[in-house]
């Protein structure tokens, strides 16, 4: 599955009202070095984990009001939520298998 762009129009059913799986989150910008670093790897995930975990990206500059609702004060940030809560995150950039780990 490739990731999703979520926005503040569809973070609601796309996020909060999805129950069924894990959803990470990957704040990030065009602009940022780290977050170039990580894209591959994030897209690596939504391939290898296709129908557990569901994989959104946010663009920070793109959607301010997410990131101020997620406190974002660096990126690349990477949030996990469950059933609508935050369970899990973690700021810069990550190696795969951290990542996966966050997942469990």
């Amino acid at each position: 599955m490739k990731e999703i762009a979520i926005t503040k129009e569809n973070f609601e059913s796309e996020v909060v009202k999805y129950t069924d799986t894990p959803v990470l989150l990957d704040f990030w910008a065009e602009w940022c070095g780290p977050c170039s670093m990580l894209s591959p790897i994030v897209a690596d995930i939504a391939e290898e984990l296709d129908g557990k975990v569901k994989v959104g990206k946010v663009n920070v500059d793109e959607q301010p009001e997410l990131a101020a609702t997620f406190r974002v004060d660096s990126i690349p940030l990477l949030v996990v939520m469950q059933n609508g809560k935050i369970v899990n995150e973690a700021v810069g950039l990550r190696p795969k298998e951290q990542i996966l780990e966050m997942l469990k």
